[in-house]
C-alpha cells in the first residue's frame, strides 16, 4: 500500500473530529446586532438578544442557505408556535461579507418560514464575542435566563435529518426547571 493510499485509508476509517463550539455551555450570550431581511423588522439592525433577557431563545448562525437548514429552522418555526406562551425566540443570522436581503427573503419564504425571521451580519466570523468556529457551516446556540443551555456545530454537509432531529430534542432544555 502505498503512503497516499494509506493515508486516505486512515482518513476514511477514523470518524471526523466533532467542531468545538465557540461559546461554551453555561456562559452569557453577549448581544450582537444583524440586518433583518423578513418580518415587520425588515431592512432594520435588530438586536433580539437583548430583546429576549431571560426568555427562552434559540439562535441559528450559518453560512451556507441549504435544504438542511431550511428543514431546521422550520422544524423551529413549528416549536415557536406551540411555545408561543413561553416565550420562545428563534432567528437565522446569516454570516456573509455582503448581504442581499431579497435573497435571503426568498429563500425563507420558500422554506416556509413563518415565526423565525432571518437576517444578515456581514461578518463572515460572526459577533466576535461569540469566537464561533470558523470550520462550521452552521452553529445553534440555546439560551435561557441569560446562559447557554447547548451549543452544536456542524460542518459543511454535516447538517442532515438526522442531526436536525437531534437539535429539536434539545429546544425542551429551556424549558426545564433547575
Amino acid at each position: 500500500m502505498s503512503l497516499p493510499t494509506l493515508t486516505l485509508a486512515l482518513a476514511l476509517s477514523f470518524p471526523a473530529a466533532p467542531l468545538t463550539p465557540g461559546l461554551p455551555v453555561g456562559q452569557r450570550p453577549g448581544p450582537y446586532s444583524f440586518l433583518v431581511a423578513t418580518g415587520p423588522q425588515r431592512g432594520q439592525q435588530t438586536c433580539y438578544v437583548c430583546e429576549q433577557a431571560d426568555k427562552p431563545t434559540v439562535v441559528v448562525f450559518a453560512r451556507s442557505l441549504s435544504d438542511p437548514l431550511g428543514k431546521l429552522l422550520a422544524g423551529l418555526d413549528t416549536e415557536v408556535a406551540k411555545r408561543k406562551d413561553a416565550g420562545l425566540k428563534v432567528w437565522m443570522t446569516h454570516l456573509t461579507e455582503t448581504a442581499d436581503l431579497d435573497v435571503l427573503a426568498k429563500w425563507a419564504q420558500r422554506q416556509g418560514l413563518k415565526a423565525v425571521p432571518v437576517g444578515a451580519l456581514e461578518d463572515a466570523d460572526g459577533p466576535p464575542a461569540y469566537k464561533l468556529n470558523p470550520a462550521a457551516d452552521v452553529t445553534v446556540i440555546l439560551f435561557v435566563k441569560q446562559k447557554v443551555v447547548a451549543n452544536l456545530t456542524f460542518k459543511p454537509g454535516e447538517l442532515n435529518a438526522e442531526q436536525v432531529g437531534g437539535v429539536l430534542k434539545e429546544v425542551p432544555k429551556l424549558f426545564e426547571k433547575p
